[in-house]
């Protein structure tokens, strides 16, 4: 496994991407709707590891209830695993409880699992695998 993005919740994807493209020195290179989590996301590649901003497009997205209970600030790591499936199964093994039962798709071209954070010393973990397009 690899850090493959740190997810940090913002309350204007646009105010955000012009602070972060002065801090980082770069535009980011993808912004993506994600309806199924009601999120706009926008990316920063830093070397290795990608920077997410997430905005909420629905007040009942988990990114609307994390921004009004904690305002704006580092949401989740994510973690590339190269088979997610078999990774949840070894995890739920462990006794790691998982948020979704079945991976799904997110940002990036990726199919995710997040990780319940009372299982992860209370930080909210994703597992992320890019989808191999035929």
């Amino acid at each position: 496994m690899k850090v493959e993005h740190i997810g940090i919740a913002v309350q204007s994807l646009e105010e955000a991407d012009r602070l972060f493209s002065i801090l980082f020195k770069k535009t980011p290179y993808k912004h993506e709707s994600v309806e199924s989590e009601a999120v706009k996301t926008s990316f920063y590649q830093m070397g290795e590891t990608k920077v997410e901003l997430l905005e909420a497009t629905a007040d009942t997205s988990a990114i609307a209830r994390y921004v009004e209970k904690k305002g704006s600030g580092m949401h989740h790591i994510a973690f590339e695993v190269e088979d997610i499936r078999e990774e949840m199964e070894r995890l739920k093994k462990e006794g790691i409880r998982l948020l979704n039962d079945e991976p799904k798709r997110g940002a990036d071209q990726k199919m995710i699992c997040f990780l319940h954070p009372k299982d992860c010393g209370g930080v909210l973990v994703e597992l992320c695998q890019t989808i191999q397009e035929a």
